[in-house]
């Protein structure tokens, strides 16, 4: 039977056994060395990772918001605080008056024919204020009605139960990213433009601890200020602020020539009324910027699309009076400088991540919750030698399948193209395999040759 076997193998009839004993002996004998892009690192560890664990809030702070609510005594604070999520998270941008103005002269032109179909003698001064009348009616109903959040104390107190730790957890999660990237970076000025409870300051010193020396907080509002401030402080105004050199403003330095090493604006873009006050913005945001500028903002699909417009704005046009001539670069979560994929699509989707965390102790409050955020950061570019390293890998834009023997993976690549890839170790390297079943939505992905082919949906 030995001899069968073997005579059939020399003369090219290769049973399956005998074909499989091949593989297994190739694979045996054939080195395996370890892929450049690790960088000696265990796959479980690979640089592509930016994903955090479940976060919580640092202890001093956890403590301080925990008693700034218990002295409040807000009534019916749980229902109030999940109301006010709900509003938070349905918010759309303000209808801008050009397309309030276009769609009013619409439908006055619509009821004028129809009434003149119907009528022939009429009173022109009476159908006119009728008209009228139902334009701004069918307006009220049809056109979304944007208004300011104004926070008071007790209504600081409120976001502060619904918000704090789901915008430390985004935040962290998103600084992690250039801490994680740029490790020679080490900030040692801050602005946060729309600070409300500091939560910015507090990650970027969990991350940088004394390297930053100066940290601006700017928001507009007195009470949200006052309240930061006192959780700076433990809720105790006596004691010194757990975190010092932080200085809190209501108005931007007026000097364009004041930058910082480090801009953040989290969630922020959502309480400005109109794309003019957006671009406005970005562009002073932008102008303050040494090193890097980073935008958070609601997981949804208006939080996603205030983002691109201000990619855009800053990537595509150019200030009337430029003060600091370095360029800007997309440095996460887009790896490439293209239109977004995710918007030329139908349905549009929002290219939104996800950041376990544990909520403050309060009635109503899961053990653990998920924050939902889309994020953006820009970076100035140096001169050659001093450029971060060009991304060359995909971002995972969605849950990563594992399945046996291959991952289903959903990225985005360098390309501007949405891709699912298959990832199996006989095909792209045992490598990128591994590093593709450590993965998780929102992490980067080595990109290989034949990893951006499409491979079919994934089974269930």
């Amino acid at each position: 039977m030995a001899w069968r076997t073997y005579g059939a193998f020399v003369f090219g009839q290769k049973t399956p056994r005998i074909k499989k004993m091949l593989r297994n002996l190739g694979s045996a004998v054939r080195p395996q060395p370890q892929e450049d892009f690790l960088k000696g690192e265990l796959h479980r560890k690979h640089p592509g990772l930016t994903n955090l664990k479940t976060q919580r809030l640092p202890e001093t702070l956890q403590m301080a918001a925990l008693s700034v609510i218990h002295r409040a005594q807000i009534a019916q604070l749980p229902g109030r605080s999940q109301k006010l999520t709900n509003f938070l998270w349905s918010r759309k941008r303000a209808v801008e008056d050009l397309t309030v103005r276009q769609k009013a002269l619409s439908l006055e032109k619509d009821l004028w024919e129809k009434a003149m179909q119907r009528t022939e003698d009429f009173d022109e001064k009476a159908l006119e204020d009728k008209i009228r009348r139902r334009v701004f009616s069918e307006l009220r109903k049809k056109i979304y009605h944007w208004t300011p959040l104004k926070y008071d104390e007790e209504m600081g107190v409120v976001y502060m139960a619904s918000r704090l730790a789901g915008g430390y957890a985004a935040v962290r999660r998103v600084l992690n990213e250039i801490k994680k990237r740029d490790p020679s970076f080490s900030p040692q000025t801050l602005l946060d433009f729309g600070s409300g409870l500091g939560t910015v300051a507090w990650a970027s010193h969990s991350l940088w601890g004394d390297f930053l020396r100066e940290m601006v907080c700017v928001d507009s509002s007195g009470p949200m200020n006052t309240l930061a401030e006192r959780l700076l402080k433990g809720d105790d105004e006596r004691a010194e602020p757990h975190i010092k050199h932080v200085y809190f403003r209501q108005f931007l330095p007026v000097s364009p020539k004041v930058q910082f090493d480090l801009v953040v604006a989290a969630f922020t873009l959502s309480e400005l009324p109109t794309m003019k006050d957006r671009e406005e913005a970005s562009f002073t945001l932008w102008r303050k910027t040494s090193s890097y500028l980073v935008l958070v903002e609601n997981g949804t699909k208006e939080g996603h699309q205030m983002l691109m417009e201000a990619r855009d704005t800053l990537l595509k046009r150019q200030e009337k009076t430029v003060h600091d001539p370095r360029p800007s670069s997309v440095f996460a979560p887009c790896p490439h400088a293209m239109t977004c994929p995710k918007l030329a699509q139908e349905p549009k989707a929002p290219c939104n991540f996800q950041q376990q965390y544990h909520p403050l102790s309060l009635p109503g409050h899961k053990d653990c919750q998920t924050e939902n955020f889309s994020y953006l950061i820009l970076r100035r570019e140096g001169p050659v030698e001093e450029k971060a390293e060009a991304v060359t890998w995909s971002r995972l834009i969605g849950p990563v399948l594992r399945r046996t023997r291959h991952v289903h993976c959903r990225t985005c690549s360098p390309h501007g193209e949405l891709k699912h890839v298959v990832v199996t170790a006989r095909k792209h390297s045992r490598d990128v395999y591994r590093c593709a079943r450590n993965s998780q939505w929102g992490d980067l992905l080595p990109v290989v040759q034949n990893l951006d082919e499409d491979e079919g949906e994934p089974s269930p």
